[in-house]
């Protein structure tokens, strides 16, 4: 078992594992609102976002995490708005706006001189350069995470379901869908120095996908998409260390293979059971004659 401990002897990657952890109970948690709401672009949407936030921030001297928020907040509500609109919906919102703040962080990166902006990092993550302040970043956005669901996990699972049937029985639904986008955004935006942003659109699809297939029922999905997501950044972040790849595209490897399993297996029970129900239709089985008795005087 020297294989779990050796690598604490580094203490990345103690800071590694704490992320992990934390982001990816988090990502496997929204999952399946986005994927129940079939908005599985915005993860990948509003991580693009992060670039054009993170450039202008860096241009004008300010915090890259400042930029990255505004930024990515901005495309949640402005994701929101737009979809509002008769005849939009939120793929067209959310590429219209993310693609837009992408091009601008692209801009800004190519005009930059003096400064740069480490896009490889962004593009792809770096797990193993997480710092003591993006954990206690990540732990503060959990805590919130953790709060909102618990004070409002009936009303949004309502608007997950149905919008328009929320709204009839008082819900209000405009205001849980752009609470939603911003939950979303407040996820991405810790993920992305993990994951980077071409990869977190996996991590917030990937672990409700794998949930739909073992259950129909709301609460067991949301524990096994959490459960997918824990486990994913925890082996993820292992074969990493010892095969010396990018932690990020290991982590997001990872949970395609669970889901690629688990697929595979429904797919053969659902052969299984389809087999046994043409076998019984062709060999019917002759109900037990009926029990006779003597007469008796």
């Amino acid at each position: 078992m020297s294989w779990l401990a050796d690598p604490f002897a580094y203490a990345f990657f103690l800071r590694a594992l704490i992320a992990c952890l934390v982001i990816g109970a988090m990502c496997g948690a929204i999952s399946v609102f986005v994927v129940l709401r079939r908005m599985s672009y915005i993860g990948h949407g509003l991580a693009h976002s992060v670039l054009g936030g993170v450039a202008v921030a860096v241009a004008l001297g300010y915090s890259t995490y400042l930029g990255a928020t505004v930024a990515t907040l901005a495309s949640a509500l402005l994701i929101d708005r737009i979809s509002r609109r008769r005849g939009l919906h939120a793929d067209a919102a959310i590429g219209i706006v993310t693609t837009a703040l992408f091009a601008v962080g692209i801009v800004v990166v190519s005009r930059l001189e003096n400064q740069r902006v480490n896009t490889e990092s962004l593009l792809f993550g770096d797990v193993l350069g997480v710092t003591s302040a993006d954990i206690w970043l990540g732990l503060g956005v959990a805590v919130g995470f953790a709060t909102i669901m618990f004070a409002f996990y009936k009303p949004l699972v309502f608007v997950a379901f149905d919008a328009e049937v929320a709204r009839v029985h008082g819900v209000r639904a405009g205001v849980m869908e752009a609470l939603f986008n911003l939950l979303t955004a407040a996820v991405v935006i810790v993920s992305v120095r993990v994951l980077g942003i071409l990869l977190v659109a996996a991590a917030v699809v990937i672990p409700a996908a794998l949930a739909r297939l073992v259950t129909r029922s709301f609460g067991l999905m949301l524990a096994i998409a959490t459960s997918v997501g824990l486990v994913s950044g925890v082996l993820g972040l292992y074969a990493s260390y010892y095969v010396n790849v990018p932690s990020g595209a290991t982590i997001v490897l990872v949970g395609t293979l669970l889901f690629g399993l688990v697929f595979a297996a429904s797919a053969l029970l659902a052969r299984t059971r389809v087999r046994g129900a043409r076998e019984r239709a062709a060999h019917p089985v002759a109900p037990p004659a009926p029990e006779t008795y003597p007469y008796r005087n």
